[in-house]
């Protein structure tokens, strides 16, 4: 068993989570508000608590994983470093020219505005130089080539470079001996290669994907810097890691060098939590579903593992709970595949100019945060509906925070009831009821919109709002069960906590689907383990996948490749997820494109986590009324503590579930019941 003390430290938009797990004991938590000015000092004091707690020296800590959106926020801000790109001659137009497509409504759209290239026309260098897609040299690089680069690189003053050339993927000595040379010529500036952070086939993708690694390094690197510094200064002598975006976690060297390796880094700490509790209580089959103060995010969990995903659009127009093809930032690289939208607690209830009601985008984040915090927060929110509904009980909560009602009344009066003719109580049921509309959508997206019928699984709910809004979810879907993972409310924090160090490798080599070019993929599919596990101090586990398409057709579809030894197989597997996909079944030539593996390092276990109860009691403690929204409307609804649960069988609603960090809301018609690990398993 594990003799690790390990920290995990989620940063969200509104609160800053904590947890500590080691061995034997049951896990110690805390949640603080956000610092948005500087994120380290909330962690700092989170950290601190939880020792405290814990009783718990920091130079006994063994490990500290970190989740963090600071990349995904320094690309939507436009706060990124000041940087130049260096590409092949002749193609210093390609983020300017982008996809040059109208997608969904934007083709009806007037006044539609192209995309604004990242990079201005005059920080852009040309090198003189040219490779094909096989590889050869058609314009070779030389040194007089070079010198012209750094000069003219030099000359434009930039805190970073990215270089990205014309087929590096197929040829990096070009974009090496480009790269090696900027390091040496500005040891201050950050450079960013193509091949280092995204050697894949795409121009245009692998650019953009370089181009946000390089913008955000520098930034990146100073916050990492100054957590670390802060942390030894605290007397934590513990490496630090940085959860990616895909579930691992990778050292704060390689996160400042690659931080586009993080732009999901918090959604997926909350996967590899709701990944756990489906392992655990559902076969392994669920659907992720994480709502905290700022954004809700939903996903899949298949063969108890999240789904992912090697193309990710940050930023742009919404539809339906993610970025619509086209209108955003193209990201490569292996992300959860989730669903955002922007509707969590702390997300403002607004009346557009046409007099209709909206909830978020926009959040009152930590700061000023909702109004019944009483922080300085006027904007009404859903918070503040779910207090003003009786679903939240005003007085202390988690964080430090006190619930005002009168507060939140206030708040929603002046901006949505009397705006809408409504009495408050309406337009707090109202707002509830749109916000989990806009998290249906996202719902919708991973689900039926990708072949998934949501019938067949169950939700597992958690975050700080997740639980709250978990059932009325399953509802509009007809899904029958909804699993709160205990102490939900720092769930994410919890998967940092048990995250593997991770690396990962990958190379693009379009070949026909035969006999002889499966054996020939998995000689590469081998030498990518090596490699990656190379990286890894200790035994690993091996994920290898390929990414495949018909011939013919210009995207692909990553298919597992584990445990493949013949070309029947991977075929198999391909047509079977092309139908999933797309509900058809071609019987067509297919090609190889790009090979993919992922070692994970396996740590030692924990063992299970010991439930400490904390109320005796066995029985409710009271009742208040609540609104369940339209589908229930008003009840007297029972107050249950978490732990007084246990014991008591399938316990009906209306019921309210109080627990660390997190409120349940169990409707009429449901039943709550405490399953193994201390888990709650609602039912319709």
């Amino acid at each position: 068993m594990s003799t690790d003390v390990v920290l995990g430290v989620d940063v969200g938009g509104t609160f800053t989570d904590v947890v500590l797990r080691r061995a034997g004991t049951a896990p110690v938590l805390a949640k603080v508000l956000t610092t948005p000015a500087d994120p380290s000092v909330g962690v700092r004091r989170g950290i601190a608590e939880v020792l405290t707690s814990a009783g718990v020296d920091p130079s006994s800590v063994t490990r500290v994983v970190h989740g963090t959106t600071l990349a995904t926020n320094v690309i939507l801000e436009e706060r990124g470093a000041r940087l130049v790109l260096v590409t092949t001659d002749g193609f210093g137009d390609l983020l300017r020219l982008g996809r040059s497509a109208r997608v969904e409504d934007d083709r009806y759209d007037l006044r539609f505005a192209e995309h604004r290239s990242p990079i201005a026309p005059d920080a852009i260098v040309e090198a003189a130089e040219r490779t094909t897609a096989t590889g050869a040299v058609v314009r070779g690089l030389t040194d007089e080539a070079i010198t012209d680069v750094v000069d003219e690189v030099r000359r434009r003053s930039p805190e970073a470079v990215a270089v990205s050339l014309l087929h590096s993927w197929a040829n990096p000595a070009h974009e090496r001996a480009l790269a090696d040379a900027l390091t040496r010529a500005l040891p201050d500036v950050h450079v960013a290669a193509s091949i280092d952070i995204s050697p894949e086939m795409r121009e245009y993708d692998r650019a953009m994907t370089t181009v946000v690694s390089a913008s955000v390094g520098p930034l990146m690197s100073s916050y990492l810097g100054r957590l670390t510094g802060a942390l030894r200064a605290d007397g934590l002598g513990a490496d630090v890691w940085v959860m990616d975006s895909a579930g691992g976690v990778i050292s704060v060297e390689l996160a400042a060098r690659r931080p586009v390796l993080t732009i999901e880094s918090g959604g997926a700490a909350g996967m590899r939590a709701g990944a756990e509790v489906a392992r655990s209580l559902a076969d392994g089959e669920a659907i992720s579903f994480d709502m905290g103060g700022t954004t809700a995010k939903v996903g899949i969990v298949r063969g108890g593992e999240p789904d992912i995903t090697h193309q990710f659009q940050l930023g742009g127009k919404g539809s339906f709970g993610v970025a619509r093809a086209g209108t955003g930032i193209p990201v490569r690289g292996a992300v959860v595949d989730l669903a955002e939208v922007g509707a969590g607690g702390g997300s403002i209830a607004w009346i557009d100019a046409g007099g209709s009601l909206r909830v978020g985008p926009r959040s009152s984040g930590a700061s000023p945060g909702p109004a019944a915090y009483g922080l300085g927060g006027s904007a009404p929110t859903v918070t503040d509906a779910n207090v003003v509904l009786g679903v939240l009980e005003p007085g202390p909560l988690s964080g430090g925070v006190s619930l005002d009602v009168d507060a939140a009344a206030d708040a929603i009066e002046r901006d949505v009831a009397k705006p809408l003719g409504l009495d408050v109580l309406d337009a707090a049921v109202a707002i509830r009821d749109i916000a989990v509309a806009h998290m249906a959508g996202a719902m919708r997206v991973v689900t039926v919109q990708r072949g998934v019928d949501p019938r067949g699984l169950p939700i597992v709910a958690f975050g700080g709002a997740g639980p709250m809004h978990g059932v009325a979810l399953a509802e509009t879907f007809g899904i029958d069960q909804v699993l709160v993972p205990r102490a939900a409310g720092v769930a994410s924090a919890r998967g940092l906590a048990t995250a593997s160090p991770s690396a990962d490798r990958v190379r693009t080599r379009p070949l026909p689907a035969t006999a002889d070019n499966v054996a020939e993929a998995l000689r590469v599919l081998a030498e990518l383990a090596v490699a990656a596990s190379a990286e890894l101090d200790g035994p690993v586990e091996l994920r290898s996948s390929i990414d495949m398409r018909y011939r013919g057709q210009a995207h692909d579809l990553t298919v597992d490749a584990g445990g493949v030894t013949d070309l029947a197989t991977l075929i198999a597997r391909f047509r079977e997820r092309y139908r999933q996909l797309y509900g058809v079944d071609l019987d067509a030539p297919a090609e190889l494109v790009t090979y993919r593996v992922r070692a994970s390092l396996v740590l030692p276990s924990m063992g299970a986590e010991p439930i400490e109860t904390v109320h005796a009691s066995p029985s409710a403690h009271g009742t208040r009324p609540v609104h369940f929204g339209t589908a229930h409307g008003l009840h007297d609804a029972a107050l249950w503590h978490w732990d007084a649960l246990a014991g008591n069988g399938a316990v009906p609603g209306p019921a309210i579930v109080t627990g660390e960090g997190t409120t349940v809301v169990v409707p009429p018609t449901w039943t709550v019941t405490v399953v193994d690990g201390g888990h709650l398993d609602i039912r319709r």
